[in-house]
């Protein structure tokens, strides 16, 4: 496995196309591998995530099987003569994850339910849309993904029963995108909600842990949702 980090210089066109087309960074992301990674059976994958550092530094993170190429990206959305990018291997980090280590963590996802009206009726995939619910969602997923976010001993500022997490949720949006099916060559609209979660977790199993840090967590994948990457805690 591999960790990269590339930074996009937002004063280039190519690379405001790429920042408002989750379809576009997605297919360059992809054509950073000479062979397209295999998806299948639920393991190591592709993720990749954008940072906003500020309106000039947007970040790209990609974790992957293979080492990336990202030559293209430096000559459409780079700094061809002085940029590039940053490749490291990623075993070396996973083998030192250990049960109740604390870490910092930062996770792009796609919080989503599925609901329905009636018996009858199919259920219909629905995003969350409140930072309450949104944090439900990750906090009902994060024993099986090998984690517990870490829960402050005072009481909450709120005054509400429940434990307080350390845990931020922020940078939520809508994204509305066409997408072209491969079948009929139709483009079907996709439409999606993308929410940050920025806190500090305590590692409950490491390999469930290292599963989700290399398979993702959550829905929307392909489009910049369920990469979560760790830094050592304060």
């Amino acid at each position: 496995m591999f960790l990269t980090r590339f930074r996009i210089n937002t004063a280039r066109m190519g690379a405001r196309r790429l920042l408002t087309s989750p379809q576009s960074l997605h297919a360059a992301v992809m054509a950073s591998f000479a062979e397209r990674p295999d998806h299948q059976g639920g393991g190591p994958r592709v993720l990749w995530r954008l940072d906003h550092q500020s309106r000039s530094e947007v970040l790209l993170y990609v974790v992957s099987p293979a080492r990336p190429d990202l030559t293209h990206l430096v000559e459409q959305a780079g700094w061809p003569t002085t940029g590039g990018w940053q490749t490291k291997p990623y075993a070396p980090f996973l083998a030192r994850i250990a049960a109740d280590d604390t870490w910092t963590f930062r996770l792009t996802a796609n919080p989503v339910h599925s609901i329905r009206r009636h018996a009858a009726e199919p259920t219909k995939r629905t995003a969350h849309v409140t930072p309450r619910h949104q944090l439900d969602w990750l906090l009902k997923r994060q024993a099986d993904a090998g984690f517990a976010v870490v829960e402050r001993s005072e009481p909450r500022p709120d005054g509400l029963d429940g434990a307080w997490h350390e845990v931020v949720v922020h940078n939520r949006g809508d994204l509305a995108f066409g997408k072209r099916n491969e079948a009929d060559e139709r483009t079907h609209k996709v439409k999606l909600t993308r929410v940050t979660y920025d806190g500090r977790l305590r590692v409950l199993d490491p390999d469930a842990l290292r599963h989700t840090l290399t398979a993702g967590l959550g829905k929307a994948k392909a489009y910049g949702c369920g990469l979560m990457t760790l830094a050592p805690a304060e």
